[in-house]
């Protein structure tokens, strides 16, 4: 559900119905209580209340202080924002006398509002200032890093987080370009990138991939995740599920395996004298893996790189 004209012509959530569905808020589950782990600008997370009965909760998360003055429109008593990372959730649930949650959904990546904005620094395609922070009250900005950054740890990021086959050209040609004057928006950003890439895939910007890696590593998205997903398990009651939806294979690649190490568990030798009863048992098990249909991505071309993938935490296995 969108609150209002603006917002629905600003931002369109992707997979909607199938996250929240893929948490199974049916019966005696909608009186539970649930995580949205990114906010955003609310589509989720209304969602969720919609389906909520009245006992249930909902405590949503974000970095952006943007997203939190949205949240801070819903006047749901069942319903409470908090303004940090996800990777904080097991400290925000303690503090508030919550030890086990019945669903997390986390909305990875950006926003269209954030990207659209170019006061925020996230795109290449207007110019605008080098910011690039989802929460711009803490933390330095990629303009402040990139003027102080040595050329190695640049071409890392790059190359690591962007997968950029052009990585260590792009660093250098940062580091020169920062010599002569300091480089504090997109639009500088871009043109070194686009002069120190020499071939374009079609149909991408070259700078796509360097914008991309700057983006996750001054925010930690991927430290965050990994975080983020341990502690979701960790307050999951039994049979509460995770709905996580990724939009790069990177993100993807963290959800997948960390799901996979709960679903397929190594087992001992079988000629070793262990019971029945004591051999590993398997922690979670895969409910879904869901892309965008064709009529989504038809109506909204950002949806088409995402990934779902939904996982249920099995009973009698401690945390």
């Amino acid at each position: 559900m969108i609150t209002n004209q603006k917002e629905e012509l600003t931002h369109q959530t992707v997979l909607l119905s199938e996250a929240v569905d893929g948490l199974a808020l049916s019966g005696d589950r909608a009186s539970g209580i649930y995580v949205d782990g990114t906010f955003g600008r609310g589509g989720h997370s209304r969602k969720i209340l919609e389906q909520l009965s009245t006992s249930g909760r909902l405590l949503a998360f974000d970095k952006d202080t943007q997203a939190i003055a949205n949240a801070q429109q819903i006047t749901d008593s069942r319903f409470e924002i908090v303004h940090d990372s996800f990777a904080s959730m097991t400290y925000e649930l303690a503090a508030r006398g919550i030890t086990q949650v019945d669903g997390v959904l986390m909305d990875l990546g950006i926003s269209s509002p954030q990207v659209d904005d170019a006061t925020r620094g996230f795109s290449f395609r207007s110019d605008g200032p080098l910011d690039m922070r989802m929460d711009t009250t803490r933390g330095i900005s990629a303009a402040e890093w990139l003027a102080t950054a040595d050329e190695e740890l640049i071409g890392k990021v790059i190359k690591n987080y962007g997968e950029e086959r052009f990585a260590f050209q792009i660093a250098k040609a940062i580091v020169a370009r920062r010599q002569v004057e300091s480089i504090s928006s997109t639009g500088q950003l871009a043109g070194i990138v686009a002069h120190a890439v020499k071939t374009r895939e079609k149909g991408k910007d070259p700078a796509t991939r360097t914008f991309q890696a700057i983006r996750i590593f001054i925010n930690k998205e991927l430290e965050d995740l990994e975080i983020g997903l341990a502690a979701a398990y960790a307050s999951l009651a039994p049979f509460g599920r995770m709905s996580v939806i990724s939009f790069h294979s990177l993100e993807d690649r963290i959800v997948k395996q960390f799901f996979a190490s709960k679903v397929n568990v190594l087992q001992p030798d079988r000629r070793l004298p262990i019971r029945t009863v004591d051999l590993p048992k398997a922690q979670m098990k895969l409910i879904a893996k869901i892309k965008p249909s064709d009529q989504e991505i038809a109506h909204n071309p950002r949806a088409r790189s995402a990934i779902m993938r939904v996982a249920e935490r099995l009973p009698g296995i401690p945390s």
